[in-house]
Formats: C-alpha cells, structure tokens, sequence
C-alpha cells in the first residue's frame, strides 16, 4: 500500500467517488480505500481525494500529486517529504495493521 519513493512515499488508493460522505475507510486488497462525493467528472474527483488526503494525514494538497490513475478507481499519489513510516503512522487510525 505504501512504498518508498526518492521524493517520499508512494501511497496506492482505491477510490469511491459519488459516495455519500468523504472518508477514509481502511485497507482493501492492499490499498487505502477513500470515498468522496464529488462525481468523477473533469478531475473534479481526484481534487476531492487531494484534499481528503490533505486533511486526513495533515498534509499541505501541494505535498500530494496524483501519479497514476487519473480515469480509474485505482489511482497511486506521491506523497512528497513524508517517509513510509511517516505515512503508516498517520494512517493507523484507518487501517489494520496486518
């Protein structure tokens, strides 16, 4: 779910969008699986899972870019200074440790 990169860390994500809340809601098939209601139109969804993200792991939206995914539900973000150990821990409230 969560590998090491040169700029920080690599976080895979399984995204809901059109859902009825934004949330975080755990682990899923070895990646993070979010929610967010905006529709999926125009990256107005990708947007709303930067700045879900932002929030929940207390990140700036500039630390958090999208690289992989842009179209489908499977989406891999780059998240910038931030250590894989960095990143578990601040995810450990919405994910099992397996």
């Amino acid at each position: 779910m969560i590998e090491s990169h040169p700029q920080g860390s690599v976080l895979a994500v399984r995204a809901q969008p059109g859902a009825k809340k934004n949330e975080l809601r755990g682990e899923t098939a070895g990646m993070l699986k979010l929610c967010v209601t905006t529709a999926p139109e125009k990256g107005k969804a990708n947007k709303a899972i930067i700045e879900l993200l932002a929030k929940s792991l207390e990140l700036r939206k500039s630390q958090i870019e999208l690289l992989s995914g842009e179209t489908s539900h499977q989406k891999r973000f780059l998240i910038k200074d931030a250590s894989p150990e960095e990143l578990r821990e601040k995810l450990k409230t919405y994910i099992a440790e397996s």
